[in-house]
Order: C-alpha cells, then structure tokens, then sequence
C-alpha cells in the first residue's frame, strides 16, 4: 500500500496548536487540505494563521512565493463536516476526552468513502477505545505528530487492536512522504515516547524528594554528566508541569497503576500551586523578569591524589584510567580482583553508581554514570555521613584535577544519571518482549522525539549486558515496592550472554 496521492485532499479537524500544524505539514508536501473546527470562525483564523507562517518559510528561504502561493490555494477552511466527503485522510486533533472523539468519527464515517483513512492524533488516549466506536475501525489509526509538528521529525504510527495492516502501511507512508520519520508501534499507554520517556522525569524528581540535591544541581548532572540536552526540572517546566502530570497520571492509570509509573508528590503540589512552569512565569524555577536562576551545587578546588589503585573492571567507567595517567595521575593495578574501584591515597575507594548507597560500606564515595566521560563537564558524587572527609576530598579533587565540576549529592542508590538511564534501557527491552515497537523503531522514537543523546538500545549496548539488570537489582532489594524491579525482558537480556558463551 502506497502513501496517499498528492493530488487526494486531506482533512484536519480541530484547528489548534496541533491541528494547525499537521495542515501546515500536508499543506507544504503538496496536498489540497480541508480545516474544519466545530467553533465557528476558528478554521478561517487557523488558516490566516497558517498563511502567516508560510509568509515566515519564504522570508527564511525555506519555500519560494510561489510554492506558498500555490499552497494557499489549495487550503480551505470548511462550514460543516460535510465539506470533508471527498478527502482520502481526515486527522483528528481536537479535545483529549474519549466521548468527544468517538463522536466525532461516528460522524465522520457517515460522511466520508469507505476507503478514507481516519486517524486521530492523541497522546494520551487509547486508539482502540476510539475506533471502537466505528462500524469498520480497520481504517482507523493513530497518527502521533510531536509539537511543533512542522519542525519535529518523528510519527508514531500506532495500530490499534482492529487496525487493519494496510491501513498503516498507508499511514507510515504517508507520513515519509511528507518528509517525516515514522515509526510503527501498537497501542499501549504512552506509545514509545511517553511510555519509556517517564523515568527521566520520574528519576529526578525521586532525587529531589529524596532531599538528596536541589533541582538545579539535578540538571546540570543531567545535562552536563548524561549527556541529555536538557534536566528534567526544565524540560517539564518548558513542556507545561500540568502538561507533562497529565501525561504521567494518564499512563499511570492505564497501566493499572503500575508502580513503574507512579506519579511524583512534589509535580502534584507544583501543579497544585499553579506553577505550572513558563506559561505562568513559575515553575521548578522563577521566570519572572530580572529572577536569579539557582546554581547547581559545585564542590569547591580540593587537591588532586597523587595516585589511585584500580581494582577490576571499571565496566562503562574504564575510560576514566587513561584520562587519569593523561592527568598526571598515576594508577596502579592491583593483581588480585576484589572489585571495581578505585582505592584513594587515604584508602578510602571511589566506585561507579551501582544501586547501592555510601553507608553500606566502610569509606566508599560512589561517582554518577557519564555518556562519556571525556566530554562531561561535570561528575556527581554521592557519599553518607559515615565518609571521611579525606576519602570525599581525594575524590573531589580526582575529578576536578579531569577538568570537572564535582556536585557532592547525598546517598541515594544509583545517584542520577545512572538510574534513569538504568530505567529507560529495562523499559525498552519489556516494550520490544510486548511487542510495542522494534529496537530500531524505539532509538529512532528517543532520538528524534525527546531528543535522546543515545537510543536506549545503543545505550544497553554500550554499558554492557547485564549492567542495567545488576543496577536495578540491587535498586529493588532497598526499595522492594517493585519499582525498580527488573523486567523479565532484561533478566533475560542480561544472562543471554553468559549461556551462550558456556555453550561448547
């Protein structure tokens, strides 16, 4: 099956933010488009609207005046939803309530052939229980376009229990060929993206209520240690906190209440406040006029040691040794195994994040998760009461004398970084063994739709088999209430190796 033909007209019912944007999208690649909005007026401003923004893409030299000539005409707004029986496509992006949508395509599918392709764009409701509501729901889709819908790539093309197979094989074409990156997915609470997504925000906020570090040292880690291009606290307070609790109550509550995606304390009372974020001037953070953003927590200049014993595999952190010798900081190895650390001067030890906290052991400071640790600005630092302050100072100073910020947060397992990618990578593996989506299709719908520094997968990859698994593991045995325990998917993932590799 085909994408749509060019010369097919295509219809957008519900003329807001979204709705503009996907006409913007079918406009541009060549398709005659139908605006309809059930408020009088709306679709003739929508359309003067998108008409401006084409008026912007020809200033930039991203279309000629002729192009958005052409485009113009070809976009009409219309009275009643009978001016939609000709089109090929209608997309629906009107008011998230399930009655108000199943209403609407009932209405729909008396109107249209019976070889249009109806499609809604929800986020956060269930594609089958909307095309539940029609005669045929075979023809029914998801078509998830991500704000702004011009510029961002990513479709989740997402099947709902009756969709037939050539209805989104039609669908994924068409959306490539309006020069977007699809991705297939079956309907499950939060798709790929809102699904495997919630342990970013869900991670730091556990951190923040944990009083372990401020909200701005928690970006920064992220940021500048994880690699992600923005921290949760901002990313949410960008994205609408009402927005961003919305989406995380709605997954919640499809999923059962799955503890994995139990909503934060600290969002709820946020939200309550009316912090709602930028759109009303406060959120995590002040946005009023002439407001002093926070500064993340930033160890003061402490001496460097002069020389680390490194004891087994440092694993994702082996890069560190090389960086340390280039510092001029000498590193001895140690014959026998007893490890994976790095023992100080004053016989303290430094060891990478692994789900277990400072005040299990005798003088240990456990150091965050890098994407890499060459690049990273700054490392996190996690330590107990019990850590002596030399065994902390050592550790401050090895990595500052690395040319990082050091932030000392305080003794939670998996500190940040390392527990939410540990997070992200288990969710993947269990939407792939559900057969939500592929291992290709799941990177390219983090990396194009939230930005991701790396696809889960890619990640998984890189850290090792069985180091998401072990980290997690020894999460779920502090925090026993399942939130951390490790997926089938991953178990099996982590041990795939060992069994293969004893086999003769």
């Amino acid at each position: 099956m085909t994408a749509i033909d060019l010369s097919s007209p295509v219809a957008v019912v519900g003329t807001g933010t979204m709705g503009q944007g996907i006409a913007q999208v079918a406009l541009v690649a060549g398709h005659p488009v139908r605006l309809y909005d059930a408020v009088p007026g709306r679709a003739e401003a929508a359309a003067e609207a998108i008409g401006a923004r084409l008026d912007r893409l020809v200033a930039k030299d991203r279309l000629t005046a002729a192009e958005r000539d052409a485009a113009r005409d070809r976009l009409t707004p219309a009275a009643v939803l009978a001016e939609l029986a000709d089109c090929a496509l209608v997309v629906e992006a009107v008011l998230e309530r399930l009655d108000v949508k199943q209403q609407l395509f009932r209405e729909l599918e008396e109107i249209v052939a019976d070889d249009c392709l109806l499609a809604t764009n929800t986020s956060s409701l269930s594609v089958t229980a909307i095309g539940g509501a029609l005669g045929n729901p075979g023809r029914f889709v998801g078509l998830h376009f991500f704000n702004p819908a011009p510029l961002l790539p990513l479709v989740e093309v997402v099947s709902g229990f009756a969709t037939d197979v050539t209805s989104a094989t039609r669908a994924y074409e068409t959306a490539r060929a309006w020069g977007k990156t699809p991705v297939a997915c079956a309907d499950t609470p939060g798709f790929i993206v809102n699904r495997i997504a919630r342990p970013f925000y869900a991670e730091a906020f556990a951190v923040y209520e944990a009083q372990a570090a401020d909200p701005a040292t928690i970006d920064a880690v992220l940021r500048e240690c994880g690699g992600f291009r923005m921290g949760a606290f901002e990313l949410t307070d960008l994205i609408g906190q009402d927005v961003n609790e919305s989406v995380t109550h709605s997954v919640w509550r499809s999923f059962f209440q799955d503890v994995r995606f139990t909503p934060s304390l600290a969002q709820r009372r946020l939200v309550e406040s009316g912090r709602h974020g930028r759109k009303s001037g406060h959120g995590w953070y002040d946005y009023a006029e002439g407001a002093e953003r926070p500064e993340p927590h930033t160890a003061d200049k402490e001496r460097p040691p002069a020389h680390v014993t490194v004891e087994g595999d440092l694993g994702p952190a082996a890069e560190l040794l090389p960086m340390l010798r280039e510092a001029g900081i000498q590193v001895r190895e140690d014959d026998e195994d007893n490890g994976t650390r790095l023992v100080l001067p004053g016989g303290g030890q430094l060891a990478l994040a692994d789900g277990q906290t400072s005040v299990e052991f005798r003088d240990v400071v456990y150091f965050d998760l890098a994407l890499d640790y060459r690049k990273a600005t700054r490392v996190a630092l996690s330590a107990s009461q019990d850590t002596s302050s030399q065994t902390l100072t050592e550790a401050i100073g090895l990595f500052q004398a690395l040319g990082k910020d050091v932030s000392v947060i305080g003794d939670v397992p998996g500190m940040i970084v390392a527990r939410t990618v540990a997070r992200i990578v288990d969710l993947a593996h269990d939407a792939v063994a559900k057969g939500v989506a592929t291992e290709e299709d799941i990177d390219t719908a983090m990396l194009l739709g939230v930005n991701y520094p790396l696809g889960p997968f890619e990640w998984s990859r890189r850290l090792g088999r069985g180091w998401a698994y072990d980290l997690l593991d020894d999460l779920h045995l502090r925090d026993p209430s399942g939130r951390y325990a490790p997926s089938l998917a991953l178990y099996r993932h982590a041990y795939a190796t060992d069994k293969r590799e004893s086999t003769p």
